[in-house]
């Protein structure tokens, strides 16, 4: 190794444009691989080139041991402790195993491995030198033309341009210089594949940013594009700094800064103008060179139309050839556009106001101008108006237009409270809303309405839950339900029925007052038993909820009247449910 192969280094890192570290790299690759091959697949090779001294080495990792049995892998711990003093065993070493001699077979795969890892490097420092400038603008020259697509020489690299993205009116040759705008870098293994555009919008963008300052500047700002490549396109730009024109900066003093965009692009026409967030009138920039009157936007649709009137002689220059001009100012500004003469707009005008009452009422104010139209269109059939008699037209459009909306308005509110009532009637049949009030006091109204029937059903199934859940619990007999009933008297027949001496459990226990009905049921003579509903009539058959508020309402209970023959009088018993009997001694009863 000598200083000449330094400087072939040295070399090969400025041709080719890569860093030192990715050639000496290639060059260690190489020199492993060249060992490799001369002496057999050896692991944990590693190669290392000195530049000071300019002499190349080869090392082996090797494991110290204090036998060894595998020389390869393995080296003695004296012979270890020669190359490191203070190895130990188990640790790793690297072992300086330098041949003298590669061979000339070695030597042609080194050759080989390292032309292969700097092609690799240059590919890859291409594709990301470009994939950078992805969305930029290239020169190149034209190498080669086919049917299907256009080749360009970047210097180092070559560049794509397809059929579908060549301008239509543009006919290249071998030499040829041009410009394209990169569009996509795709990453292949013969070298980054760059595609180009001649026909992409933002091809325009980056044109006017290197012609004019303000624009790459930051002071005028290009809001939208529309394009047909080869023909025209139309740019909206606005000013970001006050006192600026943004539609005179970027067409330059006599049109020399837009003319050279104009030349570059093979005499494609360009429209530049100034950019509204009003809707309507970026409409009528957009429809530039043409004159508008009258712009009436529908946007009360999914689509947004606009339908716009100009005058009988500019139509076809607002349509433009082909209805280029049109389809372009629909592309910049997003709305459906309906272009139409004064003439046809007026006359449709006046139209409508002969078959629409209401829209004769909204007008009536104006019936001068609506006489004047009239008289316009009767004496001016088939000639050139003046502009005085444009602006009489373009008035009652407007005008007629402005009703419309105000009728539609006015249709929709009565709809909407039309609705809104029958609403109102459902959720409150008994009071109808009065008609003077708006569909906003009347949708009020219905929330209110709404939300008081909410809470009420709230309160209805809080006490429904709190009804259930006292009848699951244990019914327990309150001072309020014993005015008819007497303990002692149970007990009392309790006591004769299993032949015990029912005075000695008075005398056990003290006695409660009695209270017998005699008095109500003086009219009876046969002891019968009998039983009645108390305050309770047969209920007929309801829904779950309305049962329970007519039990709860009604608050019937049942009882049965039994004859004491000791006592000569009914007393009252009240009967309870099978499951809720709870083992006293009306059970033995």
């Amino acid at each position: 190794m000598n200083k000449e192969f330094i400087a072939a280094i040295n070399q090969v890192c400025h041709e080719r444009q890569l860093p030192k570290e990715v050639v000496l790299e290639a060059i260690h690759a190489a020199l492993v691989s060249a060992y490799r091959r001369r002496f057999g697949p050896t692991p944990g090779i590693t190669a290392r080139l000195d530049l000071e001294t300019c002499t190349a080495h080869i090392y082996a990792e090797k494991t110290v041991v204090e036998r060894v049995t595998d020389a390869t892998r393995e080296i003695a711990l004296d012979e270890a402790r020669r190359i490191k003093p203070d190895a130990s065993v188990g640790e790793v070493v690297s072992v300086d195993i330098t041949p003298r001699d590669f061979g000339r077979i070695a030597a042609q795969t080194a050759r080989q491995v390292i032309l292969q890892r700097i092609r690799e490097a240059e590919r890859d420092s291409l594709y990301h030198a470009y994939a950078d400038r992805e969305g930029e603008i290239v020169n190149g020259t034209v190498q080669s033309i086919d049917s299907q697509q256009v080749t360009l020489s970047l210097g180092k690299v070559e560049a794509v341009l397809p059929r579908s993205e060549q301008i239509p009116t543009e006919r290249y040759s071998i030499g040829q210089r041009l410009r394209a705008y990169v569009s996509e870098v795709q990453k292949t293994p013969r070298g980054p594949l760059i595609i180009v555009s001649r026909t992409h919008r933002n091809m325009l963008r980056r044109l006017l940013e290197l012609e004019v300052p303000e624009i790459y500047n930051g002071i005028v700002e290009i809001k939208a594009i529309a394009r047909e490549a080869g023909y025209r396109s139309k740019v909206a730009v606005a000013a970001l700094q006050e006192g600026v024109d943004p539609v005179g900066s970027c067409v330059g003093m006599r049109g020399v800064r837009i003319q050279s965009i104009v030349n570059e692009l093979n005499g494609e026409k360009i429209d530049v103008v100034a950019w509204s967030p009003d809707p309507a009138t970026l409409i009528a920039n957009g429809l530039s060179p043409a004159k508008v009157l009258n712009v009436m936007l529908q946007d009360d649709t999914n689509d947004k139309t606009a339908v716009v009137v100009v005058p009988d002689r500019q139509l076809s220059l607002a349509i433009g050839k082909e209805g280029q001009n049109a389809r372009l100012a629909a592309k910049l500004t997003n709305w459906r556009i309906d272009i139409k003469s004064i003439s046809e707009a007026a006359s449709e005008a006046l139209a409508k106001i002969a078959e629409q009452k209401d829209l004769q009422a909204a007008v009536a104010r104006e019936q001068h101008l609506i006489t004047m139209a009239r008289e316009i269109l009767q004496e001016k059939e088939g000639t050139a108006l003046s502009d005085g008699e444009m602006q009489a037209l373009s008035q009652v459009v407007r005008i007629v237009h402005e009703a419309e909306k105000a009728l539609e308005k006015e249709r929709s509110a009565l709809r909407l409270r039309e609705e809104v009532i029958r609403a109102l009637e459902q959720v409150e049949p008994s009071g109808a809303p009065p008609r003077a009030e708006s569909p906003e006091d009347l949708l009020a109204r219905a929330e209110a309405i709404l939300a008081s029937k909410a809470a009420e059903e709230g309160r209805e199934q809080a006490q429904e839950a709190a009804v259930v859940s006292v009848d699951e619990t244990e019914e327990v007999p309150e001072a309020a339900e014993l005015d008819t009933i007497s303990f002692p008297l149970w007990e009392e027949e309790a006591a004769v029925i299993m032949g015990g001496d029912a005075k000695a459990d008075e005398q056990a226990q003290p006695s409660a007052q009695e209270v017998s009905l005699e008095d109500e049921l003086k009219h009876l003579q046969a002891p019968e038993e009998f039983s009645f509903w108390e305050e309770e009539e047969e209920e007929e058959e309801l829904p779950g909820r309305a049962r329970t508020k007519a039990k709860k309402k009604k608050g019937g209970k049942r009882h049965e009247l039994i004859y004491d023959e000791k006592l000569g009088a009914y007393i009252s018993h009240r009967r309870r449910k099978p499951g809720r009997q709870r083992g006293d001694w009306g059970d033995f009863l």
